[in-house]
């Protein structure tokens, strides 16, 4: 074989192997492009896995999202709110509240500890009680104190989704002047993943006989256990059932607890009109029944409400 021919046999074999080594190249640049792929979908694969873990309870339930602010924002927010100035409610007086709302109850006084005592039934749930507690805590904490009030919203399948709101549930509430006695009858969420009205929301608490008792004297509904809620019996001499109209959840929609409470001290506001408003009638009522005391909560603006009840 001439030296011609070993040259070109030599260049072809270097060219073969230059090609299968090229090629083994992009065999192994793929296989580690193969590998980086797979791990990270591995890893898309465990996030969301873990959401949906710390977003479901252990029940099945799909846990409700955005229950509001904690720590030193919780605390800011509920100095906010049980504080509103005498002033701001001085001018709203009552507000875009039309009077009524309020019946005339008679009965045996509703006392607690030798004060007059103030019962509410709700649900976590209720877009109703989700509004009216804002105005329950605004004229509570006129004549006595609030601890562990924490914030959560209404149910997110019923009317008026996730309204902005607090749950008496867990708090306490201390005052020389009266008492207060709550009931959260549910959670704001229902057992299962359904959503279907047939699956109940979750139980919390149950109202005592006695409570039960008002419940069906003053609001039997049409079974006779119970009709609409917030119920609340103001010494066994006021019942307020539902809202204090015209102020509602509707009026809270797309709120943020920050936004509800700023809107409170701005007397101008719609928000304050109804909120504030509901707050002064209810202060009034209570007044009524503790002899005007104390003055730094039945202002001039509060008895001119009294009359109206």
């Amino acid at each position: 074989m001439g030296k011609a021919s070993r040259t070109k046999q030599d260049t072809s074999r270097r060219e073969r192997i230059a090609a299968q080594r090229a090629a083994a190249r992009r065999r192994e640049q793929r296989r580690r492009i193969l590998i980086a792929s797979t791990a990270i979908v591995a890893v898309v694969a465990v996030v969301v896995v873990l959401v949906v873990i710390k977003t479901t309870s252990k029940n099945g339930t799909v846990a409700q999202a955005g229950n509001g602010p904690t720590g030193a924002a919780l605390t800011s927010l509920t100095n906010q709110v049980t504080g509103v100035p005498a002033s701001v409610l001085g001018q709203v007086g009552g507000g875009s509240i039309g009077g009524g709302g309020f019946s005339k109850v008679s009965g045996p006084p509703l006392t607690a500890g030798g004060k007059p005592e103030m019962l509410y039934i709700g649900a976590e749930y209720c877009p109703y009680c989700a509004a009216e507690r804002w105005a329950m805590i605004v004229a509570l904490s006129r004549f006595g104190t609030f601890s562990g009030l924490t914030t959560t919203h209404s149910s997110s399948s019923d009317a008026y989704a996730n309204t902005p709101t607090w749950t008496f549930y867990g708090s306490s509430y201390s005052s020389k002047y009266v008492a207060f006695s709550s009931v959260e009858e549910t959670k704001n969420y229902r057992q299962g993943n359904s959503t279907s009205q047939n699956v109940q929301y979750v139980p919390l608490q149950t109202p005592t006989a006695e409570q039960q008792a008002l419940i069906t004297k003053y609001d039997p509904g049409t079974g006779g256990q119970g009709g609409s809620i917030p119920f609340i019996d103001i010494g066994n001499k006021y019942v307020e059932i539902g809202n204090l109209q015209p102020f509602g959840p509707q009026d809270l929609q797309g709120k943020t607890w920050s936004q509800v409470a700023a809107a409170m001290n701005q007397p101008s506001s719609a928000i304050a009109k109804g909120v504030d408003g509901s707050a002064n009638y209810l202060t009034a009522a209570l007044c009524k029944l503790t002899g005007n005391q104390p003055a730094s909560a039945c202002t001039p603006a509060v008895k001119a409400l009294e009359a109206k009840l």
